[in-house]
């Protein structure tokens, strides 16, 4: 399967370097210097799927660009969401792919599903209060992290309405760490995702276009690992 990748930081590199484990190949590489449009001319053959890991401010261009060329994408960039509206739209009418998701990791989404569970058991317990604390490393630029936001939203979409206390650290070189917890008058349960390895989020990116190839719509992670 032939994979643009946009954007050639740590994360474009990991997929890179993984992608031939996964069946793939990286055909072509789009940065500021070298548009899209511009890489897409010269790649022989269709691209499958591009992956993009730019920046926030770039995705909305980027998606209209591929989208143009009937290219689906898997974007792995955070911190656009105000902008999703518009992006879905784009999708809709060019008839393409995309898949979204601000954590790759097959495990954190299993995990997503753990804490949806606890917090509709606690919703409903008026004296447990909730919070969510990630870590990650000193480059990060977003906080709180993409992930930690969307395991809040899974919560209050689980029906757990009172307020989430949400904190975050930078340093090191910490790959991610996600921790969810619960706190009662005289116990607290907690929750614990850890990443060892960066390269799992490449892995499950790479999983991501195999899995969006040929696909049409929007979808998220939770999409691919129900099948």
């Amino acid at each position: 399967m032939k994979i643009l990748l946009v954007g050639y930081g740590r994360m474009g590199r990991l997929i890179e370097q993984l992608a031939p484990e996964h069946g793939c190949e990286v055909v072509g590489v789009a940065e500021v210097d070298r548009p899209i449009g511009t890489v897409l001319d010269g790649v022989a053959g269709k691209v499958d799927v591009a992956i993009d890991f730019s920046q926030p401010d770039a995705v909305l261009g980027n998606v209209r660009e591929l989208a143009a060329r009937h290219v689906n994408v898997v974007i792995g960039t955070t911190g656009w969401q105000a902008q999703e509206s518009d992006l879905r739209t784009i999708v809709a009418r060019a008839g393409i792919g995309v898949l979204a998701a601000a954590n790759f990791s097959l495990g954190m989404h299993v995990f997503a599903l753990i804490v949806e569970q606890a917090a509709r058991r606690f919703a409903g317990l008026g004296m447990i209060g909730a919070w969510i604390h990630e870590a990650h490393h000193a480059a990060k630029k977003d906080a709180p992290s993409g992930t930690a936001l969307m395991l809040k939203k899974v919560m209050e979409d689980a029906g757990y309405h009172r307020g989430i206390d949400v904190s975050s650290t930078r340093a090191g070189s910490i790959p991610g760490i996600h921790e969810v917890g619960f706190d009662g008058p005289a116990e607290t349960v907690t929750l614990t995702h850890s990443v060892r390895d960066r390269a799992v989020f490449a892995h499950g990116a790479l999983e991501a276009a195999r899995w969006l190839s040929g696909r049409t719509g929007w979808f998220t992670m939770r999409d691919m690992i129900s099948g």
